[in-house]
């Protein structure tokens, strides 16, 4: 497996100032080397002459072919090198940097990316057809597994999300009201954590690190949208009811013990009765109720 490691190179200013003034120097013994040397001799020009003229200009193409090696590096940017095959390192200091002029210099981004997934339409644990798409935040932090471990790693990272997305949804319902379940609506923090681990999980061989995955879009299927938003409402009003009818049952249960505790009045078990009866439907009544004075007695 290839991990990325810092890449072997001469700081570029220095190395750019000593290759222009090696290519000047060399045009210049090129020029006096033709008229000093060749010119005076005319058709007598042997072979240290010629070799000498060769020299020079091996050693100018060289100067040239070295220029090739300058390699600049901007901010949050990575130069990923190869040579004969062989991952080589990478730069990632920016500047100028000379390296061997015979590698293959792979330019890669580690500026923080991010991107929308399409909108998936699956079934949540209960069955329910939803759609959903979230939001991923992402960056590369190892050249060489972004590089050489996967094919295309910005779309490797692209369907890993979806799959992961598409699992979460299948693992979780839409909605729940029970307090020890989590809910893709219900729990947004949590669905949010396990969703970015899901997918870190996914691209660990892509040297890419996720720094956020949140859900974008959550919807019932357009065909059970409006049985569902019944459901909802059916499932809200249980909900309320429920927890207004412990309240009731609490408070009257306070009430009565307050008034035996205080000795206001004592009260038979048919009293006892009437007054929980009465006491039930002012706090568990939908409107307003409207007091009746009573005159008599229960046993009138």
């Amino acid at each position: 497996m290839n991990k990325e490691r810092t890449a072997w190179s001469l700081p570029g200013i220095a190395t750019f100032v000593i290759l222009v003034a090696a290519a000047v120097l060399l045009v210049g013994l090129m020029i006096w080397y033709i008229s000093q040397v060749l010119v005076p001799a005319g058709e007598s020009v042997g072979i240290a002459e010629l070799a000498g003229i060769t020299l020079i200009v091996v050693a100018f193409i060289a100067v040239c072919i070295g220029f090739g090696g300058l390699t600049p590096v901007n901010p949050n940017e990575a130069r990923a090198l190869v040579f004969v095959g062989h991952y080589a390192g990478t730069l990632r200091e920016q500047g100028l940097h000379w390296v061997n002029p015979f590698t293959t210099r792979k330019r890669i981004s580690v500026r923080v990316r991010n991107f929308e997934t399409s909108k998936l339409k699956v079934n949540d644990f209960d069955g329910n057809p939803i759609e959903i798409a979230a939001i991923v935040v992402w960056k590369v932090t190892d050249t060489a597994e972004a590089l050489f471990e996967v094919d295309d790693y910005e779309n490797f990272v692209h369907v890993q999300a979806e799959s992961a997305l598409r699992n979460l949804a299948m693992t979780h319902p839409y909605d729940t009201h029970r307090d020890d379940q989590r809910a893709l609506r219900s729990n947004p923090v949590e669905i949010a954590d396990q969703l970015r681990t899901e997918i870190q999980d996914r691209l660990a061989k892509a040297g890419v690190e996720v720094i956020e995955a949140r859900i974008s879009h959550l919807a019932y299927a357009p065909e059970i949208a409006n049985a569902m938003l019944r459901r909802q409402q059916a499932n809200a009003v249980i909900a309320a009811r429920s927890r207004i009818v412990e309240g009731a049952v609490g408070m009257v249960e306070m009430a009565l013990e307050q008034l035996s505790s205080k000795g206001v009045v004592e009260l038979d078990e048919e009293r006892k009765a009437q007054m929980v009866s009465n006491l039930l439907v002012v706090l568990c009544s939908e409107h307003e109720t409207q007091p009746v004075v009573n005159t008599g007695t229960l046993y009138a």
